[in-house]
């Protein structure tokens, strides 16, 4: 399926509030904490130009979140950078003075933070980094997650010392239910998602996101003429392109939400015009995209700067990390978790359809650039759909 964006806002200027969020000086602190971080490493821009060829398009860069902070996944900026926000604000208040970023291993700081629990919803890489920032600044952290989240993700979450809740039902479900226990318990809940009377906090995972867009920016030879950005509640995609918008402005790059056409409820909230949830279907093998609801937050921005929204196939998805696992020419390899590849696999999907390249504008001098959200963050199904190791395919081939 596939939708050009005819909502009334759309092309309209960001609301202010997200603006804020979203734009230069949001992304520079959040490059600040990164940089106060262990392990904070830039994540590697890779050029596929054989795949470009093949797709009649002039560039095609990835960058590659699996790289990112040794969770796997471009959710690593989110979480974890909300919760460090959030300490430091709640030390400012009690200490009476800005705490900076760079005080957090202080005990008076430490001691503040012991006394704070973060609480989350999540299919997996989200609540890895609520539960590794609050490892990181000495804070509890307790993780919902429903019936579908894998064991293996579930024994990486709680790696982190989070205390782990199963919940009944959907992803849907569960942030609900871990909204209605912090409220009962007085935890502070970190969500990817927001809702009415709840949007400052996801606009601070939000924020944190956009280290993402600073760093291609600064390695792209140009500036993208198009992104495909996957997504599941949306926030991800706002995220990445409300700092383009920011940051580019007139220039900015045509923008095409991807998503699985068995959760497409940002696709069905474009169609409607408006926010809806959407029917439950079977399960996707995109996992970290099964979100019936989409973020107001994130509906907002994606109503005025989404140019277009798109739906994608299982058996999409799964080509697309065999595709990258085994590439051609001097292409290099990347691990491509189940939902990494989304926004991939709608670019191919786009480019083989002549009347969508047409609506989109894609052609042989098209700059794409693609996020590769997460690499193999449940190992042992990666090699199930792949036939190869994650190792395997990490040692492959990588560019001199």
């Amino acid at each position: 399926m596939f939708l050009l964006n005819r909502h009334p806002d759309h092309r309209q200027p960001l609301a202010e509030e997200d603006a804020a969020t979203l734009g230069l000086a949001g992304a520079e602190e959040a490059g600040r904490f990164l940089a106060a971080r262990d392990n904070h490493a830039e994540t590697p821009l890779h050029a596929l130009p054989s795949l470009a060829a093949e797709l009649g398009i002039g560039a095609l860069h990835i960058k590659d979140e699996g790289k990112r902070l040794g969770l796997g996944s471009f959710k690593a900026l989110g979480g974890a950078y909300a919760v460090m926000h959030l300490v430091l604000e709640e030390a400012g208040r009690r200490l009476g003075r800005a705490v900076a970023v760079e005080e957090l291993p202080k005990a008076e700081v430490k001691a503040i933070a012991a006394q704070m629990t973060f609480a989350c919803a999540t299919d997996g890489n989200h609540g890895r980094s609520v539960a590794q920032g609050a490892g990181l600044v000495g804070a509890r952290s307790v993780i919902f997650v429903h019936s579908g989240v894998s064991n293996e993700r579930v024994a990486a979450i709680a790696r982190f010392g989070a205390e782990m809740v199963r919940v009944a039902g959907d992803y849907d479900q569960s942030v609900r239910e871990a909204a209605r226990v912090a409220a009962e318990r007085g935890w502070i809940v970190v969500s990817d998602t927001s809702w009415p009377g709840y949007e400052r906090i996801p606009g601070l995972v939000m924020q944190g996101y956009t280290v993402i867009v600073r760093e291609a920016l600064e390695r792209l030879p140009e500036p993208p003429t198009h992104v495909f950005l996957q997504a599941g509640v949306g926030g991800f995609a706002a995220a990445v392109a409300g700092h383009l918008a920011i940051a580019l402005g007139n220039a900015r790059p045509t923008v095409t939400v991807v998503e699985p056409a068995r959760a497409a409820c940002v696709y069905e909230t474009a169609k409607a015009g408006r926010p809806v949830t959407i029917a439950h279907s079977k399960p996707t093998v995109m996992a970290m995209l099964e979100c019936y609801e989409p973020s107001l937050v994130a509906w907002r921005v994606l109503s005025r700067i989404g140019d277009a929204f798109m739906t994608v196939e299982e058996e999409d998805a799964v080509s697309v990390m065999n595709r990258l696992a085994r590439p051609a020419g001097d292409d290099p390899a990347i691990v491509s978790g189940e939902s990494g590849g989304a926004g991939l696999a709608g670019l191919i999907r786009a480019a083989g359809d002549n009347k969508v390249r047409a609506a989109l504008g894609l052609d042989a001098n098209s700059r794409v650039l693609i996020i590769n959200s997460e690499g193999a963050t449940d190992p042992g199904r990666y090699a199930e759909l792949v036939g190869m190791a994650p190792d395997q395919v990490a040692n492959a081939r990588q560019p001199a």
